[in-house]
């Protein structure tokens, strides 16, 4: 398994969930009174002019300062917070409230000489194991309210519960609480005349350079073990063994948990998948390192679990990414 140090960095988070609070409805009333109590703002987009990708974008970006020991989420009063729908995000040691707002487009948003906006994948690595965490669970439950806003079962709104943590359908009053897919990431290895190497796909939605492990979902009845095995088979064509579990990452884009192995290559497979993955390369770790030196692969960026496995693999830091 990843090493303590090696935990990706959006499984960090260290603020108290708080879920016994959540029901509560006087407590959240007092914790959102208290000045002391800290609202981060995301704003939702434009149903009407903007598609479910921009928006989904919209919303994993918050305002981040950057200060003398590093950046930092900007966070504001209840009093300063604009209208929206509201998430209870946490508590920590000192019983200071954490909350978010989803708040529409056209909401103000903290102004904070020297703040600027920035997403999710790209802050997330560089904020501290604290908003890290908070700012991915306020990511995970703005993607899932803003999506489920009518019920599965019969088709009428929802209205958000639970501190944001569900949404009971207005006809029949059944709770829906936040969906999480799992899907599995793996690296996959082999040894050849003694020598280790690791295998990397190219999509071809990317661009020409860019390499990562494969991964994909688990389906309905599945193992991950299975889907492990299922999924390299069908987009490489390779038969793999002994998938070893290393560690997790939630990846609220929109709301999925990746679950990540390292699996042993053994032969061919039937490749069924010939669009995911549009050319694949086996690297040593010397070849590896000079290609990624060279520029000539680019791996992903260290928010990713995708980088911390490959470094796991390669037993150390790698330059570059994408």
């Amino acid at each position: 398994m990843l090493s303590s140090d090696e935990i990706p960095v959006l499984s960090r988070g260290t603020v108290d969930q708080a879920g016994h609070r959540r029901g509560d409805e006087e407590w959240l009333e007092k914790a959102w009174a208290d000045p002391r109590t800290r609202v981060l703002v995301l704003q939702d987009g434009d149903p009407d002019t903007e598609d479910h990708r921009r928006r989904m974008a919209r919303r994993s970006y918050a305002r981040v300062t950057a200060g003398e020991e590093g950046p930092r989420l900007v966070f504001s009063s209840p009093a300063q917070a604009p209208e929206g729908e509201r998430y209870l995000l946490g508590v920590d040691d000192s019983g200071r409230a954490y909350f978010a707002v989803l708040a529409g487009a056209d909401a103000p948003v903290p102004d904070v000489p020297g703040a600027r906006p920035a997403s999710l994948r790209d802050a997330g690595a560089l904020l501290d194991d604290r908003d890290s965490g908070l700012f991915t669970r306020a990511v995970a439950l703005a993607n899932w309210n803003a999506t489920h806003r009518f019920c599965p079962a019969c088709g009428a709104p929802t209205t958000p519960a639970g501190a944001g943590h569900l949404r009971v359908c207005t006809r029949e009053g059944t709770e829906n609480y936040p969906r999480t897919d799992p899907a599995v990431i793996m690296l996959v290895h082999r040894e050849v005349d003694g020598v280790e190497e690791c295998l990397l796909g190219h999509n071809p939605r990317w661009p020409e350079g860019r390499y990562s492990v494969l991964a994909g979902f688990v389906e309905p009845g599945e193992s991950l073990e299975q889907a492990v095995v299922r999924e390299v088979a069908e987009e490489v064509g390779v038969a793999v063994a002994d998938p070893v579990y290393q560690a997790s990452q939630p990846w609220p884009f929109p709301r999925s948990l990746m679950l990540g192995y390292t699996a042993r290559a053994t032969g061919p497979a039937e490749r069924t998948d010939e669009h995911e993955i549009s050319h694949v390369g086996w690297f040593t770790r010397p070849a590896l390192h000079k290609a990624v030196e060279s520029g000539e692969v680019l791996l992903p960026g260290p928010v990713s679990i995708a980088r911390k496995l490959i470094e796991h693999w390669y037993g150390g830091s790698l330059p570059g990414e994408w």
